[in-house]
């Protein structure tokens, strides 16, 4: 099975489709698919729910989604540095549900495992319980999660061997691995395609069997989403 495409277009075609569930990997701007946000906001696909750590900025990351309207929900647990988001959110444009980083991240592992739902105490007694199960476990209070299971997962890795087994870079990794494992359909975008058996077994972080395409980018911006200097005496 040739798991490469020609462009990141290409990837997404026949699998986007409006009104879905989709995951992005990233944190902040690290380890984010450019190329396939780009060709996501050109594909018109509209209606979306985003699962998400964040909403990228503005112009940049998913916010260029948010600019064009074709992200209707945001499951995040992080958006403030997105003018665009903000905006529309408060003006009741835009849906969140906004949920506590470590739960987000179990959401997307657990659905990837195959766990319709779980237990946690992060939440109980707020704003993130509400309507949502309790139950009482050796004495303590615990709210149900349900899992995530997204249609679509958009990845980035640096290197990609041709059956799809990922190596992620250092941070980049992120929430990469458990939003590819979590989407019925998984995109990565990589930085490098090697051969089969150029990976050393121990250097692969993520299994081709969780990866249906690859396309390559090998020269993303990368941008810095802030910049933090040392003044000089």
């Amino acid at each position: 099975m040739n798991k490469l495409f020609p462009s990141a277009a290409e990837a997404l075609k026949g699998v986007v489709k409006d009104g879905q569930l989709m995951a992005v990997g990233g944190f902040g701007l690290c380890g984010i698919p450019e190329a396939l946000i780009q060709a996501l906001r050109d594909s018109g696909t509209k209606d979306l729910t985003v699962i998400s750590n964040n909403a990228g900025v503005d112009g940049f990351g998913l916010g260029k989604l948010l600019e064009t309207r074709q992200i209707k929900k945001m499951i995040s647990s992080y958006v403030g540095e997105n003018k665009e988001f903000e905006r529309q959110y408060l003006a009741g444009e835009l849906e969140l549900d906004f949920t506590p980083q470590g739960t987000l991240a179990e959401k997307l592992r657990a659905g990837g495992a195959g766990i319709p739902a779980f237990f946690t105490k992060t939440g109980v007694g707020t704003q993130v319980a509400a309507g949502k199960e309790l139950r009482e476990f050796d004495g303590e209070t615990y709210v149900m999660e349900r899992s995530l299971v997204p249609d679509v997962s958009l990845v980035k890795a640096a290197v990609a061997d041709k059956s799809g087994n990922l190596r992620f870079n250092l941070t980049a990794r992120n929430f990469n691995p458990a939003a590819a494992m979590a989407g019925k359909i998984c995109i990565v975008e990589v930085e490098k395609i090697v051969e089969m058996g150029e990976l050393a077994p121990d250097d692969i972080h993520l299994p081709g069997i969780y990866v249906h395409r690859i396309v390559l980018n090998a020269s993303p911006e990368k941008r810095i989403e802030k910049r933090t200097i040392t003044e000089k005496a």
